[in-house]
């Protein structure tokens, strides 16, 4: 146990309305939380001090209900930690981290993503608790706010390029979003995986560098262009590709620019779906759920591009099959203790911020990971 047996929790009473009124209540919940009571706690069960916790755009989601996955309210959000073990349960496993040791925690185990009493132990706040099989060791070459930023992203990529679209060696991907954390480690893992081009598509020449340092071959900017011109993104992407097009395209956004991402495909391109960041205005809210504007797909581009449109629902594919993780989490190991992955984050708060790390998030101003700081200083 730390000198300090206390730190702050944020807390969902409630689904909120609206993305705004989510970020308002829950920013306002921060309460003083006491070190949990070992009494109250599990054999098999760890007490994790977090040191820096990621705020996700499924963390903005869960505010108000509309993603698809609703934990039982109250809850903490904060898919993803890290932090030290505080406390060990009797029941823990001489293999599972010990106290003292760096853990972060693992997003489809424990917290609000996951299944059962651990819903509601999410990373913003001082202390969680965790099965001791949700918390994996931190290499040491991994500071905190990387380690939080990991998992979540490169399984992401990991499993819509293996498990649906198949990528091949040698073959070009197009990421749109690439500057936030779910492209940058895109970037990373289709580079490991052997692509032979990857283009990195963002907002600002300056944001777009990030990629390029993460492995990227080709940025287009889309600042300077227009949605729907045919000289537009489609002919960039034809100009760095040949004239033939990209092999896959990782699109996290979806929006006005979907359909010039799918026009930029090559014949029998596959088009794979990881979010859809440009519609999550709620429409019906409060738990309720709903988009403002689902995108749309022409069937006739569809048909005489002979494209192959992907849903990759990782994270619903690794809870209906969890033994299919295996090969994703063995490959992810290798190239996290091999020094191969580097989770970029350039914003952090301490938790009493909660406010502008979320809003920094929501309004897209975030390069790769943001994070908050449970035990820093009250701002």
């Amino acid at each position: 146990m730390t000198s300090s047996a206390t730190g702050r929790r944020a807390v969902v009473s409630r689904f909120s309305e609206s993305r705004e009124l989510g970020i308002e209540a829950v920013a306002a919940s921060l309460t003083e939380q006491p070190m949990p009571d070992p009494s109250s706690l599990g054999a098999t069960d760890i007490v994790v001090e977090v040191e820096s916790a990621s705020v996700s755009y499924i963390d903005l989601l869960m505010l108000t209900g509309q993603y698809h996955h609703r934990p039982p309210l109250p809850f903490t959000p904060g898919l993803e930690y890290a932090g030290t073990v505080r406390w060990v349960g009797a029941g823990v496993p001489s293999s599972a981290p010990r106290l003292g040791e760096r853990v972060m925690s693992d997003y489809l185990l424990t917290g609000p993503r996951s299944a059962g009493r651990h819903q509601t132990w999410g990373g913003w706040a001082r202390y969680a608790v965790a099965p001791h099989d949700a918390l994996l060791r931190i290499p040491d070459r991994l500071t905190a706010d990387e380690a939080c930023n990991l998992l979540l992203n490169v399984e992401t990529a990991h499993f819509a390029f293996v498990t649906r679209a198949n990528l091949q060696p040698g073959e070009t991907v197009l990421i749109t979003g690439a500057t936030g954390a779910a492209g940058l480690a895109a970037i990373q893992v289709a580079r490991l995986l052997g692509a032979g081009k990857v283009i990195a598509v963002g907002r600002g020449a300056q944001r777009l560098e990030a990629a390029t340092r993460q492995g990227a071959d080709h940025v287009i900017d889309l600042h300077p262009l227009t949605p729907g011109d045919p000289a537009g993104l489609r002919e960039r992407v034809r100009e760095l590709t040949d004239g033939r097009g990209a092999d896959v395209l990782f699109d996290t956004v979806g929006g006005q620019w979907l359909m010039d991402a799918a026009r930029s495909l090559a014949f029998l391109g596959r088009l794979v779906i990881i979010g859809w960041a440009a519609n999550t205005g709620v429409s019906s809210a409060g738990g309720r759920g709903g988009s403002l504007a689902p995108d749309q797909l022409p069937t006739n581009l569809i048909q005489i591009k002979g494209l192959t449109v992907l849903g990759s629902p990782m994270v619903i594919a690794g809870q209906r099959d969890p033994a299919s993780r295996a090969p994703r989490l063995a490959a992810i190991d290798q190239w996290m203790n091999a020094g191969l992955l580097t989770p970029v984050v350039t914003q952090r708060f301490p938790l009493t911020s909660l406010s502008q790390a979320m809003t920094a998030r929501l309004n897209g101003s975030v390069i790769g990971g943001c994070v908050v700081h449970p035990g820093s200083p009250i701002q």
